[in-house]
């Protein structure tokens, strides 16, 4: 394939593109920000592999990586939250500069490779993406491959296995946990609100049952202490009383 301006304006357009995107993740506070530079560096990618003649990994890139990889970090971003405190220590003594030690080398094998490469021959033998893909996979790659899946399959497997909690009696029943939940005599439902009369309608009122009794459990604890509430029950209760006796039909 011989490389034209344009393929070379693109590369070094979409190659920037992603560089950038990727340093974008790496230095960003905010997690949201990271994932969408994320996803601009995956789109740049697949740009470049479509530039590059290989349309497929292109779409595979987009739909696998951008469409399902990160939304999986997306996901986890919405669980776990945007506003929660980071540590401003370290966790582990010495990681960062463990961190730039392995990046360094990293690097440095990464230029010697890229420099020992040649490009004699794609080894698809005339054939197309697709087709020359499937047959480097299962047959010059065939057992790398099959690794790579039992690898992924056991990794699946530990994380369900360390995720699983053993059980050490039997299931609850939903009658059994509303049983359990009323067993002790407390209120789990909402207390009654305060009460709302002519003259008043605040927290410090209290409520009025059918028969006429004051609902000690509509006004708060705090304000019994203090007195208040005492003085308005004596004061309502008259009042109470009086209509009621006022408002009886002989």
């Amino acid at each position: 394939m011989t490389s034209t301006a344009m393929e070379t304006s693109v590369f070094w357009i979409v190659g920037t593109a992603a560089i950038l995107g990727a340093v974008g993740v790496v230095t960003t506070r905010k997690t949201v920000y990271s994932a969408i530079f994320l996803a601009c560096t995956m789109i740049s990618l697949a740009v470049l592999y479509v530039v590059a003649g290989a349309p497929f990994l292109g779409v595979v890139q987009v739909v696998v990586y951008t469409g399902a990889v990160l939304m999986l970090f997306l996901f986890v971003v919405m669980l776990v939250g945007v506003d929660s405190a980071e540590i401003p220590g370290e966790t582990i003594r010495g990681q960062r500069v463990t961190v730039m030690a392995t990046a360094l080398g990293f690097g440095i094998l990464l230029i010697a490779g890229i420099g020992r490469v040649s490009v004699a021959g794609s080894g698809l033998g005339g054939r197309d993406d697709v087709s020359g893909l499937a047959v480097l996979i299962f047959t010059k790659y065939l057992w790398s491959f099959e690794l790579t899946s039992a690898l992924l399959i056991t990794a699946a497997l530990g994380a369900m296995v360390l995720a699983h909690r053993e059980r050490f009696c039997r299931r609850k029943t939903q009658r059994e946990l509303a049983a359990e939940r009323f067993r002790p005599g407390g209120h789990p439902t909402p207390l009654p609100a305060p009460g709302v009369y002519a003259r008043h309608n605040a927290v410090d009122v209290p409520a009025r049952l059918p028969d006429g009794a004051v609902c000690e459990l509509s006004v708060s604890r705090t304000l019994e202490r203090r007195g208040v509430v005492l003085k308005l029950l004596v004061a309502d209760a008259e009042e109470f009383e009086n209509v009621c006796v006022e408002g009886r039909v002989p």
